[in-house]
């Protein structure tokens, strides 16, 4: 369980084996019952033009309002088609990963897929229908097909006495079992007597589903962003969060670093993708675990395991003018634990709104398209863009003229600075950044301890370098 009562955490994958190819059907219709695609060996190759835009507030919502009613498990068809309308915006690689697979200390488990379910009462009626809502069913699920009284079928059905209107969301990834998920208000009217209880699913071997998209930077170091693929109608969580991070890939030209951005089911996934990337790991830089992106809370960065990493001194930066929380780290939550476990203990830190479990709508029906807003999920998007701004061009250099101060207007740097209504602020920057290279402190060190803006000093930084002065 995760602490919370209500579910176990996702198996990691395993460093298995096939590789699907790029992904981007214009498939708008049907998008729920979509056939199974399986493992396809084959790279279906797009222009960039080809790729959907989502520059506006309505492409990202747009999007929100596609993946929002697909039935996502840590396994399944409802991650492939998730993956699939994704691959319409930025072009992703498939990873499926053989069921057995042994992963670290995890093994990829069987694959769920489900068709229908209900509860029928005496006169035939659904009086619980999946096809009304997929949180109705008990996550993995095993077939079931059967008639029983009232009093047997209690056992497996779950509700929220406190909010009676809302159906919880539950599952049972590693314990056999099945169940439904209702409104308390709906168990309530239910008379005595016999009930018809269908579950008409699949636990057999097959493979669990994950994809990257790369953007690669001038050097092999790289960043991640992750974000969960195995809710299933539940909008904040983590609807919202796989819509921004295809937005913000998009937005992303040749970039510094690489960046690698990890669409994968919680826990199993990061586990898989750490057990298959283990020389990869010592590259990785920096990183985000992206979720609850959009609801109306103010946004929460949750520190990584060691605290001072330095997207924790970046996110600390670009937030300090924002409504927000910072945290420190625990291990529960989202797959920043699994990243910033002791053997990895990599600079990975969370960016959330209301954190994990933080709010009434968790894992509830709540948690449905009227929770997310569009202002929430720009104010997230943009949050995103400004710590890439100051990551990706936060570098060390050193002074070449460290003894006494260089005279930099034989070099044309005080001349190019005339007229400017920010010469003075340029000048300090210039002589901050000449001051504080010693290859010891970065330019978020200038940025912070001057109290100049983190550009200033970026453009400081560079004139310096072009005219010699500086070196990397």
């Amino acid at each position: 369980m995760t602490g919370d009562g209500t579910r176990e955490p996702a198996p990691a994958e395993g460093p298995a084996i096939a590789v699907a190819g790029r992904v981007g059907r214009n498939r708008d219709t049907d998008d729920q019952a979509a056939p199974c695609r399986r493992r396809s060996r084959t790279r279906v190759h797009q222009t960039a033009q080809s790729y959907r835009g989502l520059e506006t507030s309505a492409d990202l919502r747009k999007l929100v309002e596609r993946l929002y009613p697909l039935c996502r498990s840590i396994t399944g068809d409802g991650v492939r088609r998730t993956l699939e309308i994704v691959g319409e915006h930025i072009p992703l690689e498939i990873h499926e990963v053989p069921t057995g697979t042994q992963v670290l200390d995890w093994t990829v488990p069987q694959e769920w897929n489900i068709r229908d379910a209900y509860v029928k009462d005496a006169s035939g009626r659904r009086v619980v229908d999946f096809g009304e809502s997929n949180l109705h069913v008990v996550g993995y699920s095993v077939p079931v097909s059967r008639k029983m009284p009232l009093s047997e079928l209690r056992e497996h059905l779950h509700t929220l006495p406190d909010q009676p209107s809302w159906v919880p969301y539950r599952t049972s990834y590693y314990a056999p079992t099945w169940g439904f998920c209702l409104a308390q208000e709906t168990l309530d009217a239910m008379p005595d007597g016999e009930y018809e209880v269908c579950i008409d699913s699949t636990l057999a071997d097959g493979s669990l589903t994950y994809a990257e998209h790369v953007v690669p930077g001038e050097v092999t170091d790289e960043v991640i962003i992750s974000c969960h693929t195995c809710h299933p109608s539940l909008a904040n969580d983590n609807v919202a969060g796989i819509a921004i991070a295809a937005a913000f890939a998009q937005t992303l030209e040749k970039p510094h670093y690489t960046y690698r951005f990890l669409f994968m089911p919680g826990t199993i996934g990061a586990i898989t993708w750490l057990a298959r990337n283990n020389e990869r790991v010592g590259r990785i830089k920096a990183g985000l675990v992206l979720a609850c992106a959009g609801d109306p809370g103010s946004l929460t960065y949750k520190r990584s395991r060691r605290g001072d990493a330095e997207i924790d001194r970046v996110l600390a930066y670009v937030l300090a003018d924002r409504a927000h929380e910072i945290v420190d780290f625990s291990p529960y939550g989202y797959d920043e634990r699994q990243f910033c476990s002791p053997g990895f203990n990599l600079g990975v830190g969370s960016l959330t709104r209301t954190p994990y479990a933080g709010y009434p709508e968790y894992h509830t029906s709540a948690d449905n398209l009227d929770f997310v807003s569009t202002e929430a999920m720009e104010e997230t998007l943009q949050t995103l863009k400004d710590t890439y701004a100051v990551l990706d061009r936060n570098r060390s250099y050193v002074n070449l003229s460290p003894y006494g101060e260089p005279q930099l207007g034989k070099r044309g740097l005080y001349g190019s600075l005339g007229g400017r209504s920010d010469a003075k602020q340029a000048q300090m920057a210039m002589l901050w950044v000449l001051n504080l290279s010693d290859g010891e402190h970065s330019l978020l060190d200038v940025a912070e301890r001057s109290g100049l803006p983190f550009d200033s000093v970026v453009a400081a930084a560079q004139a310096l370098h072009d005219a010699g002065l500086l070196k990397d």
